[in-house]
C-alpha cells in the first residue's frame, strides 16, 4: 500500500457518510484514533480483493456486481504491520485534541479558537509550545498582550503532545458515529478500570 492511504479518509469524509469501514493495523488496534482511521466501503472492498486486507465484520447491507454479491466490510485488518508515526502534526484539530477541546484560559468548551500565549507581535512563534486553545472572549481579553498583562493564567503550560497521548486522548472524544461492530477493536488495548 502507498503512505497516502492514511489520510484519504480524511480527504473524503462525504464519502464516509454510508457504511465506512474501520481500519486497523495488523495488531488489531486502529491506525489512528485522530482522527478514527476509517475508509470507504468501496476502498475497503478494494483492499479485499487486491488481498491487503481481511475482513472481520461486515454490515448488513450488500453490493451486487453482474458475478458477485459482497457484504459491505465494517471493520478490516491490514495484513502487513504499518509502524504508527511517532510525530504528531501541528494542526488545529490535534492542538484541540491536546486541550481536550477547552479553553486553556476559563476552562469553557464549544466555539474555540486559538491563541498565542508570547503574541506573534511580540515574537512569539506558532508551535506546540507557544499556541493553546482558547474560546473568543478569553482571546479578545488577551489580544497582544502577555499573560502578565492580561491577568489570565493558563490550565496548563502548552507543550508538545507525544503520539501515544494523542491516541489515549483520542480514545476520550470519538466521533458522532461508532457502529456497534467497532466497539470490540476501539477499546480492547485500554487500561480496565478497577
Amino acid at each position: 500500500m502507498d503512505g497516502d492511504f492514511r489520510t484519504t479518509f480524511v480527504r473524503e469524509p462525504a464519502a464516509l457518510k454510508q457504511y465506512p469501514a474501520l481500519v486497523l493495523n495488523a495488531d488489531y488496534r486502529p491506525l489512528s484514533y485522530y482522527p478514527l482511521s476509517l475508509w470507504p466501503w468501496q476502498e475497503a472492498i478494494k483492499a479485499a480483493f487486491l488481498d491487503r486486507v481481511t475482513i472481520v465484520a461486515e454490515y448488513d447491507q450488500v453490493v451486487r456486481s453482474q458475478r458477485a454479491e459482497i457484504r459491505i466490510p465494517s471493520v478490516v485488518v491490514l495484513k502487513d504491520f504499518v509502524k504508527p508515526q511517532k510525530r504528531v502534526a501541528f494542526t488545529r484539530f490535534n492542538l484541540f485534541l491536546r486541550d481536550q477541546f477547552c479553553c486553556q484560559y476559563c476552562g469553557a468548551r464549544g466555539d474555540l479558537t486559538f491563541d498565542h500565549v508570547l503574541p506573534r507581535a511580540r515574537g512569539g512563534i506558532t508551535s506546540w509550545e507557544n499556541v493553546v486553545a482558547a474560546c473568543s472572549p478569553c482571546n479578545l481579553r488577551k489580544g497582544s498582550k502577555t499573560l502578565r498583562q492580561s491577568g489570565l493564567r493558563l490550565a496548563q503550560p502548552p507543550r508538545r503532545p507525544t503520539a501515544e497521548e494523542m491516541q489515549n486522548l483520542g480514545r476520550r472524544f470519538p466521533p458522532n458515529h461508532l457502529h456497534d461492530s467497532w466497539l470490540d477493536y476501539l477499546y480492547w488495548d485500554a487500561e480496565l478500570d478497577a
